[in-house]
């Protein structure tokens, strides 16, 4: 099915509505690279109009690289000579051979990627993370991430509007899911999914972000690079490629007067996480969700999901295992005989699982962030007052820390200091989600 927009003409505002969600535009703000199959169009009279179909504008295109686990090493072991670093691996008990032969299969595939585009009539040029700029995403009409979910989460973490859209190849799916990134079938035909992309025969897809506003002292300092910390210098810092301008944006009223207000320039396509950067360390912190009141909670932390990260770490949090289903039957049938038929067969117990599983993730254009209560103290006087569900939804999260040493984690990739004081208000746009496709399939 080619892709089509509905669009609703309505004081001069246009909604789109595609396969996804209705998207707020303004046509005098779109992006000059424009991607549509036919369009319908018509007003609030109901009175219809075709539009020619517009033909593909993909000019330029980004590559982002994985930093692969040699990469990694290389990169860590500066000084080495080839040999020394693999005495050094051996040492270890890596397995040396294996690392060369991933690296060397990754690097065939992004040259792979690349020349596929570039017979396309496309230009192409891959960076690594190091020199993944600004100036270079300016410069690009699509980015491509070329390798798993962390090199997607990577290349989509620079791009803060919903117009350049961000795709993704998996480098090696023998060895990695790659939710984010195009259907697995594609990394085994490359042009199939370039032609696809220039004939308009895929759906747009937009993926929700969480918007995060810090007030308080010291929030303009730069975060930790988690990733990177162990690798880089002063000089090399990935996070200093956003300009100075783009970090001032306070567009934000404060919830107290008198306090630093910054809107991060990063947006959390996974998952926010709020806790002690010791994880033995109770987290402690008040909670505000939606309009209700603030709660005082210690924890092991608070995590906040997209639709999108509901299959992640939030998943995992959460996950129910057999053995928990089956104590539970076993429990039911002790204490009320009337339930003691509840059959208790491995099966049973593997479907009740899989379903309650299934039951926590929730789409990727849901406009709601999941969160979730990590370890939630409910003894004595704690949480203060009583009554807060430690899971559940929510289009509005405030979080003032009360912690001595903590950090908010976006996406695992990037921590800023969250201590004492600092607040957090968490929120999804729609204008800041993640513009991507999905191929059209028979």
């Amino acid at each position: 099915m080619s892709p089509k927009h509905l669009i609703l003409k309505n004081v001069g505002r246009v909604y789109c509505k595609n396969f996804c969600r209705w998207e707020s535009l303004n046509f005098a703000k779109q992006s000059p690279l424009m991607f549509q199959g036919k369009t319908e169009c018509f007003s609030t009279q109901a009175t219809m109009a075709s539009e020619p179909p517009s033909s593909i504008k993909l000019n330029r295109l980004l590559l982002v690289s994985k930093l692969s686990r040699y990469d990694f090493e290389r990169c860590r072991h500066v000084d080495l000579s080839e040999s020394e670093l693999e005495t050094v691996l051996r040492k270890r008990g890596a397995d040396y051979d294996s690392l060369i032969k991933n690296h060397k299969l990754h690097k065939e595939f992004e040259q792979s990627v690349k020349k596929a585009f570039e017979n396309a009539g496309i230009e192409a040029r891959v960076v690594n993370r190091f020199d993944y700029t600004m100036d270079k995403i300016n410069w690009a009409d699509m980015i491509c991430a070329v390798g798993g979910d962390g090199t997607f989460l990577l290349a989509a973490g620079r791009v803060t509007d919903n117009q350049k859209p961000v795709i993704g190849f998996n480098s090696d799916p023998r060895r990695s899911e790659g939710y984010l990134s195009l259907n697995k079938k594609y990394s085994s035909n490359i042009e199939e999914a370039v032609r696809k992309l220039k004939q308009g025969e895929f759906k747009w897809r937009f993926r929700n972000r969480v918007r995060i506003i810090l007030c308080g002292e010291n929030v303009y300092e730069d975060p930790v690079e988690l990733h990177e910390q162990e690798l880089l210098g002063s000089n090399q810092r990935f996070f200093s490629a956003v300009p100075e301008s783009r970090l001032e944006t306070n567009t934000e009223k404060p919830t107290e007067t008198n306090v630093q207000q910054r809107r991060l320039p990063v947006l959390a396509l996974n998952e926010v996480f709020i806790g002690e950067n010791l994880s033995a360390r109770v987290s402690y912190y008040e909670m505000r969700i939606n309009d209700g009141p603030k709660t005082k909670i210690k924890s092991s932390g608070l995590c906040v999901t997209t639709g999108t990260g509901s299959t992640s770490w939030n998943l995992s949090i959460n996950r129910l295992t057999p053995q928990s289903v089956s104590e539970v039957i076993r429990l039911l049938r002790q204490k009320r005989p009337d339930l003691s038929s509840i059959p208790q067969e491995s099966e049973l117990v593997q479907e009740l699982a899989e379903e309650f599983n299934s039951s926590l993730v929730f789409s990727a254009e849901d406009t709601r962030m999941g969160y979730t209560i990590r370890d939630l103290i409910s003894a004595g006087v704690w949480p203060q007052p009583k009554g807060v569900e430690p899971r559940g939804f929510a289009s509005r999260i405030e979080v003032k820390s009360r912690c001595l040493d903590a950090g908010l984690v976006v996406d695992g990739g990037l921590s800023f200091r969250f201590n004492d004081g600092t607040v957090a208000i968490l929120e999804i746009h729609e204008s800041d989600a993640l513009r991507t496709v999905e191929l059209n399939e028979p």
